[in-house]
This record gives structure tokens, sequence and C-alpha cells, in this order.
């Protein structure tokens, strides 16, 4: 309880927003914005998001039903889903940031995770409209606010494969948008 009274004293200010994610709702987000995200999200890490990345790129000139989602206005959380919960892993990790510009161009509007991201990847996620925000590091706080877990694809992967989540209030901090970079 006393985790939950502190973040609520450093998040006054909060915008909430809810997926699918609008342009104009990144538009109007500034680096340093204090965040609530609802509504479905899905989430990816090492062993998936090359593979999705691979298979975006695969069935490009397919109907998009070939992904199994639709990834616009979508938001993806870099971490495991297991009963233990959920928490963001590095996002810099090669396998992680070299998938951020092609699911910013398949329609993800927010990545979730931690740490910073190259120029390069900066300059991309500009130019598709889409930003990238930390989430604090609080495993309990933050499986507290998913609501239900599916399984979307690669279930041999185990607790990192592609699941999409039900959440309320996940909590964020926008770190990188338009260009701009609080690292």
């Amino acid at each position: 309880m006393l985790v939950i009274k502190f973040l609520m004293i450093i998040m006054k200010d909060i915008k909430k927003i809810r997926t699918p994610i609008s342009i104009k709702d990144i538009d109007d987000l500034r680096v340093g914005d204090k965040l609530l995200i609802s509504g479905n999200i899905f989430t990816g890490r090492d062993a998936v998001l090359p593979k999705l990345k691979r298979k975006i790129i695969e069935n490009k000139d397919k109907p998009k039903d070939k992904i199994l989602v639709d990834l616009g206005g979508s938001v993806i959380m870099h971490t495991a889903v297991s009963d233990a919960g959920i928490a963001p892993t590095t996002s810099n990790k090669d396998e992680i940031e070299s998938s951020i510009p092609l699911l910013s161009e398949a329609g993800v509007r927010i990545h979730i995770g931690k740490g910073s991201l190259s120029e390069k990847t900066v300059n991309s996620l500009k130019n598709q409209k889409s930003i990238f925000v930390v989430t604090p590091p609080i495993a309990a706080l933050l499986t507290d606010s998913v609501k239900s877990k599916q399984i979307v694809d690669y279930e041999y992967e185990g607790i990192e494969a592609f699941f999409k989540l039900e959440v309320e209030n996940i909590p964020g901090i926008v770190a990188i948008a338009h260009g701009k970079s609080i690292y």
C-alpha cells in the first residue's frame, strides 16, 4: 500500500490513455508525461520479437491476419509473462531494439521497457509516430494491473511467448517522443 501511495504522489498530473492508441494520442504526449495505460497490450522480448519481426517481413504483401493480430494502435511491453508476474526487461538489447522500427511501422504506437535507445531508434520512433515509455521496475504493482492474459503466438517459448494482456492502469513515463529523449 505504501508503494501505491508513493507512486500516486510522484505520478500526479497523470494522463490516462486506452488502447488502441491513435496518432493524435501520440501527438499530445511529451517526454516526461506520466501515463496510466489501460486496454489490451502485447508482450514480447528476446525470444519472440525477432520471430515476430521475421513474420512481418515474410508476410508484408499478404493479408494482415498472417501475424494473428492487428498491431495498429497497439502497445508492446518488453517482458515475459509468468505466474510470478511481469516486469520490463532492458529494451536496448539487439534482439529487442532491432524490432522496434519494424513493429512501429506495423502500427505499434507505444513500446514499454527500460533503458536508453540508440539515436537511430529514436529517429525511427519519431518517423513512425510511436513513442517509448519506461515503467517502474516494480513487478508486484505491474502484475496487479493485469486483468487477463492469453497466448497469441509462439506458445513453445513458455513465459517468453507472444501474449495479449488486458491491463488497467499500467504506470509509465514517456521517455522518448517526437525525436526527444530523457536519456
